[in-house]
This record gives C-alpha cells, structure tokens and sequence, in this order.
C-alpha cells in the first residue's frame, strides 16, 4: 500500500508487526527502511539546533573549570575550545554531506564520548577540593546524550556504558576520594546509566509503536482513497476521480489541448443474454485491461457507466487520439473474446468515438457530447471502427452514457 511520502508498506506486513510485538527494538526489512527514512529526517532537521545550543551550555559549563578546578582550568578551557567546538562544527556539516541513520548514531555517541571524557580526564590531575561537585556535572552530558540526541537503543546502551566506565575510571585515578564516597559515586552512576538504558529502550519502542499506528493509519486512508476513487470490478477510475481529474485539467487560467475517446462494447446486452452476467463481467474486466495497457501513461481511463470507458488525453491532438482509439480497437479485436450471441459466431469489438477541444474553449461536458456523437456515429457505420467528432454536432445531454445497442 502505497502511503505518504514514498512510503509503500503492505498493511498486512504491519500487522504482523503489531503481533509480533517490539521487544526487539526491529521492524522487518520493509518496515524498518521506512522507519530509518523517518528517524533520519527528525533527527537530521534538529542537528543545527542541539549543536549550537549544547555547544553553547558545554561552553558555558567554563565557569565550573574556573570555580571548582582552578588548577587545571586552561587546559580544560583550551580542549573544550579545541576539541569540542570544532567537533560540533563537524557534525553539522557531515550530516549535510552524507547523511544516513547510521552517521547520525555514530556522530552523537561521539558527543558524549568526547564532551563527558575531556572534562573527567583533567579531574584525573586535579587536586581542588570540589572535585565532588565538579564530577557531578558528567549527569547532565549523560542526559543531554539520551534525552536530546536520542539515537537508536544500540548506540544509547554501548554510549551508556562507554561513559559510565569513563566516569568510573577518572574519579579512581583521582585519588582524592575515600572508600566510601568513591563506592557512593560508583553506584550511583551505574544506577543512572542504567535507568537512563531503560528509560530510552521504553522511550524507544512508544516511539516504534506511535510510527506503525500511524502508518498504518495513512496505508488505509490511502486504501479508503483508492477504493472511493476505482471501480471495484475493473480497477479503473469511477465519475467521482473524473470530477477530480475535471478540475486539475480545466484550472482557471489553463490553455491546453485535451481529447475524449467514449469506447463501447459492440452488442454487449446480446452477450449477457447469451454468455450471461458473471461471462459479462469477465469481458468487461478483460477489455478494461486491454484499454488501461494500451493508454498506458498517456492518458486516465474511467469506467463511465455499463459498458461503456472514457479516456482522457491530456495534451493530445486530434490524430495522436485516433490512434490510440484504433490501437485499442485492434488490441481488442486481436484479442479474440468470443462472442457467441453474433451470427455465426465472432469476437468482441468496440466502436470509439474521439473528440478534441482546447480546455480554455470547451467545458467537459461539451467534449462529451461531441465524443458520444461521434461513438453513435461508429455504431450507426456498421460498428467496431473508431469515428472523429463534428465540432458542429452534439446530442442532447439526456443521451450521454446511454446503453448503445
């Protein structure tokens, strides 16, 4: 089913979604290409915004270097300057030159990764005493990681683990805290890293779970749209997409040529009568198929009422729509559906009337009566031949779509 946005994912295929449940954090193949296409877009459309604002905090964060590590402030100024900053520049300009969801993972698990282990490296050699307070900061690099940059659950959990090793490593090579204090420090950031871990594994899957529903939601509403704008037993387009198609062809202030061809089907109540309605419905849906691949993308085709097919030529002349009409009347003589009802027995044929008109001169419903005239025309001549409107002649407006005989 085709969706919004390119998106083409069988509603079945999200079903079995749904039953499967998404413990994984892993929608199948075709499902997950369209959710990767999704996540890459949010998350690329707010790369500028995150790298300038959290840029701008972590710079701000120079005022806890100068207060609570005075000793090795410089050098923590000159790597949050050297380092980080021109990291953030980077990341900007790498997801506009090659963006990908896998990119974007790599590139925020580098923000955390860089922007807690410049700070905590330098805590290794510093001798302040607010070391303590110092080394809490790492919290908010921590939820800045998970909470704003959000990428993918693999890469929450190994950035997770990466800084939590970190924070835990530079406050023992420190040296300045006790047993206690340090054993305090220890659990509490593995406690944080995993309720962090667990609150974006659950953040996560919401989120999977509200991109299927809602997926699901625009595959049937195109669903509901295609079936208010086909005919069940042909496929083809009904009078209601012909009302829309109207005004997308005659909008104000357009000057284009268009042609009609009304096709019919030769002696159709005298095939019923012999084949009967379900044959009947098979011949129609047969000449429908012949008519749709022979328009091809040239033109719209509608089931008009009965037996009868309307084809719309946008930007076509009078002799480019005769031969169409002629080709598709050969393809379904060439087809041979037999036609039992006939003297002596025979095929299905279809006779089409053709009119062309100029959409800033000729309404619709006028072009309609000149390409029925023109269809009588080919019935009254003996049937299975394609006729060119008079301009000059019409039938009333009672007779257009009437059975032919």
């Amino acid at each position: 089913m085709q969706a919004a946005e390119g998106r083409s994912v069988a509603i079945d295929e999200m079903d079995r979604e749904m039953e499967r449940g998404l413990r994984r954090l892993r929608f199948s193949d075709p499902v997950e290409a369209v959710f990767l296409r999704e996540y890459l877009k949010s998350r690329a459309r707010m790369v500028p915004l995150w790298a300038f604002l959290g840029t701008l905090l972590y710079l701000v964060a120079i005022l806890g270097d100068l207060s609570m590590m005075p000793d090795v402030a410089p050098t923590v100024i000159a790597l949050r300057l050297g380092l980080f900053l021109p990291y953030a520049v980077a990341v900007v300009w790498i997801m506009r030159r090659w963006p990908s969801p896998a990119t974007y993972d790599r590139l925020a698990l580098g923000v955390g990764l860089l922007g807690l282990s410049l700070p905590m490296v330098m805590l290794v050699f510093s001798r302040s005493d607010h070391l303590f307070v110092y080394q809490t900061g790492s919290v908010g690099t921590l939820a800045f990681f998970v909470i704003v940059l959000r990428p993918r659950f693999p890469t929450v959990l190994a950035g997770l683990a990466a800084m939590v090793a970190i924070q835990i490593a530079t406050t023992g090579l420190n040296g300045s805290f006790d047993a206690v204090t340090y054993s305090g420090i220890v659990s509490f950031h593995i406690t944080l890293g995993i309720f962090l871990a667990l609150s974006a594994y659950f953040a996560e899957r919401v989120d999977r779970q509200n991109f299927l529903n809602r997926l699901r939601g625009e595959a049937l509403q195109a669903q509901l749209t295609a079936l208010s704008e086909r005919d069940p037993m042909t496929g083809l387009y009904n009078r209601h997409s012909l009302r829309r198609s109207r005004h997308a062809i005659w909008a104000p202030g357009t000057a284009r040529t268009i042609s009609l061809l009304m096709l019919d089907i030769d002696s159709f109540k005298l095939y019923n009568d012999v084949h009967g309605h379900v044959d009947g419905d098979a011949c129609i849906q047969r000449v429908s198929d012949i008519v749709r691949k022979q328009v091809d993308e040239q033109g719209t085709v509608f089931r008009y009422g009965g037996e009868e097919i309307l084809i719309l030529l946008p930007d076509t002349g009078q002799a480019p729509a005769l031969s169409v009409a002629e080709a598709i009347r050969q393809a379904i003589e060439g087809a041979a559906i037999r036609h039992d009802g006939l003297p002596g027995g025979g095929v299905v044929t279809v006779s089409l009337g053709v009119a062309t008109g100029r959409t800033d001169a000729d309404d619709l419903e006028e072009l309609l009566r000149r390409a029925d005239t023109a269809l009588y025309a080919a019935k009254g001549a003996g049937r299975n031949r394609a006729r060119l409107a008079d301009p000059e002649a019409s039938l009333p407006a009672s007779a257009i779509g009437r059975p032919s005989p």
